[in-house]
């Protein structure tokens, strides 16, 4: 039987790649994002794989979010795995000189975006008895960094949020896993700096980071294994990234 994925920010990075091998691998994939035209394009490159459903769609609406689940065709309306995948980093500056406007962008998306589209499926989860929640969270939920004020704030929330689920969902066969990955080459920077492709390039230069294929296969991995296993956290680095020294500043 065709399973069913729904992948939230499918229009790059971590989605794009997760689009692309799950209809590899002959899933039904509903794909979102903001970018129509980016939509249009997986699903003409990957039509020739598997069924693929494309809406436009901002996570931050939960109007938007009901409406879509709403009115799924008939073909994709059992999902089986919903990729919590939209989310995004403004910003590197220290909190008392951040912008407000990108505090509430990412509170919005990171957190209201992920609940709106977990709270839409996991009613039908539940009641069928089967299921998986993949959270895309981050190590800076785990670990701060100077500027990372808010953005880690907000993937603490979805590390928490994740473990709350599973407590709740204790006694039915529904999973829940949170993806943790560091630093990845992705369009994660170009965002966080608002299109400053200088700046953004500095952040991967000379550093065999990450690539969106990586954490792909990981959740493809995830979502496979046997009914009786959970993976409850996944904390991902590139081999060249690890834990720094604490910090001390000296007179």
């Amino acid at each position: 039987m065709t399973k069913t994925v729904l992948i939230t920010g499918a229009t790059s990075g971590f989605g794009a790649a997760c689009a692309e091998i799950f209809s590899r691998n002959k899933w039904n994939v509903i794909l979102t994002g903001r970018r129509k035209d980016r939509l249009n394009n997986l699903k003409k490159k990957l039509g020739k794989f598997s069924s693929v459903y494309t809406s436009q769609l901002d996570v931050r609406n939960s109007d938007e979010v009901e409406k879509l689940i709403t009115n799924l065709p008939q073909e994709f309306r059992d999902i089986d795995v919903l990729v919590n995948n939209a989310g995004l980093a403004l910003g590197l500056d220290s909190a008392d000189e951040a912008n407000l406007e990108d505090w509430d962008i990412m509170v919005d998306t990171n957190i209201k975006g992920l609940l709106y589209c977990t709270k839409s499926v996991l009613k039908t989860m539940v009641k069928k008895n089967s299921g998986h929640i993949v959270n895309i969270g981050s190590t800076a939920g785990n670990w701060p960094y100077p500027g990372g004020n808010v953005y880690g704030a907000t993937k603490s929330f979805v590390q928490q949020f994740s473990r709350n689920l599973r407590a709740d969902l204790l006694g039915t066969k529904v999973k829940v896993t949170n993806i943790e990955p560091g630093m990845a080459e992705t369009e994660f920077s170009l965002v966080r700096f608002k299109g400053d492709s200088k700046k953004a390039e500095k952040v991967y230069e000379n550093a065999d980071l990450l690539q969106p294929e990586d954490i792909a296969d990981i959740i493809l991995w995830v979502v496979n294994t046997p009914e009786r296993v959970n993976i409850n956290t996944l904390e991902v680095m590139a081999t060249c990234q690890a834990w720094g020294h604490l910090q001390v500043h000296r007179n």
